[in-house]
């Protein structure tokens, strides 16, 4: 009989060596692989960062690729002036935070209802939340502004004065779609929460039934409680999603001044500034430059996203465990 340490589980062209070959070669590639992923998400990021802080010197040297020559911050003082950065930044808290938790309870009712009640047509109703989703908002843009131009309620407002009410450059009509479940994305919070309770045990309602609750209160202090970790989740979602939404702060508050609508300005308002002060000089209207309008943009970007980044520094913990502990109960 041979050695069995010559082709033994130990021996250098044995079971376990291969197998640790293996596993080193898997992380080596698997690491290179996440490398890459991460460098393709975060450069874009790393490129504004950087142009940011460039002067014009550095943006035309063909030597400065990543890292400035000679940092400024008179980016950052221009943007400031031209998105009249703090007051938009205020404004837009106050109306995204306003709008968020408006949004989240009407999606938490209406998932509590659809995953406990039954009532006539109830299969219907969760198909048109499901055409929330798939329908985008702009295919009935016209039918929003007609209706919150006109706002009427039964035709009651009109009866007892005379005329319709304008609900346009109004944040009011932006927190009556988020209050009534119609805001942007509501169709997969109320999907997502749908799903959870579906998930909680019954029991945990009967026991309280049984101890004299309510369905009202069992539901604020049983059902909520147990449901803050998708909470959390549906609230950070709608925080980000319509910090950066487009469509209905165009729509419903053109008269203010938020920070999107800032920052799609920022060009025409640099080239404004740019052909004012040139203008005197060479006696004609003069453009801005391609390079350095985009070095503007980069910025603004950049102060757009920081009070993103900050929350998600802040709430990271919390949205992670909202998101394992979903996970798990879903």
């Amino acid at each position: 009989m041979s050695d069995g340490r010559e082709k033994g589980w130990g021996a250098p062209g044995g079971y376990y060596a291969k197998k640790r070959a293996a596993e080193l070669a898997y992380g080596i590639f698997r690491g290179i692989l996440l490398f890459g992923m991460c460098f393709l998400i975060l450069q874009p990021l790393l490129d504004k960062v950087s142009v940011s802080f460039m002067t014009a010197q550095d943006l035309y040297d063909g030597t400065v690729i990543s890292i400035p020559r000679n940092f400024t911050m008179e980016n950052f003082v221009m943007v400031n002036g031209f998105m009249d950065f703090f007051p938009s930044l205020l404004q837009t808290v106050l109306i995204v935070v306003g709008s968020a938790a408006l949004q989240v309870t009407a999606c938490t009712l209406a998932g509590y209802g659809f995953a406990r009640f039954k009532f006539p047509l109830k299969n219907f109703w969760f198909f048109c939340v499901m055409l929330i989703i798939i329908v985008p908002p702009q295919t009935i843009m016209s039918s929003l502004y007609l209706n919150f131009r006109f706002f009427d309620v039964l035709g009651l407002i009109r009866l007892f004065t005379g005329q319709t009410v304008n609900l346009m450059n109004s944040f009011v009509g932006l927190f009556l779609l988020s209050a009534t479940g119609m805001g942007l994305k509501s169709g997969l919070y109320i999907f997502m929460l749908r799903q959870y309770f579906r998930g909680m045990p019954k029991e945990l309602e009967e026991a309280a039934w049984i101890d004299g609750c309510g369905r009202l209160r069992t539901f604020v202090q049983i059902m909520i409680p147990d449901a803050m970790p998708m909470l959390t989740s549906c609230f950070l979602f709608s925080f980000v999603w319509q910090w950066t939404d487009s469509f209905y702060s165009t729509l419903f508050l053109s008269s203010y001044r938020t920070l999107s609508r800032a920052l799609s300005g920022l060009a025409g308002r640099y080239g404004q500034w740019y052909g004012s002060n040139f203008a005197g000089i060479t006696g004609s209207s003069v453009l801005a430059p391609v390079a350095e309008t985009q070095q503007i943009i980069a910025t603004g970007m950049l102060m757009f996203i920081l009070p993103l980044i900050l929350l998600y520094l802040v709430a990271q913990r919390a949205f992670v465990e909202s998101l394992s502990q979903t996970g798990i109960k879903m």
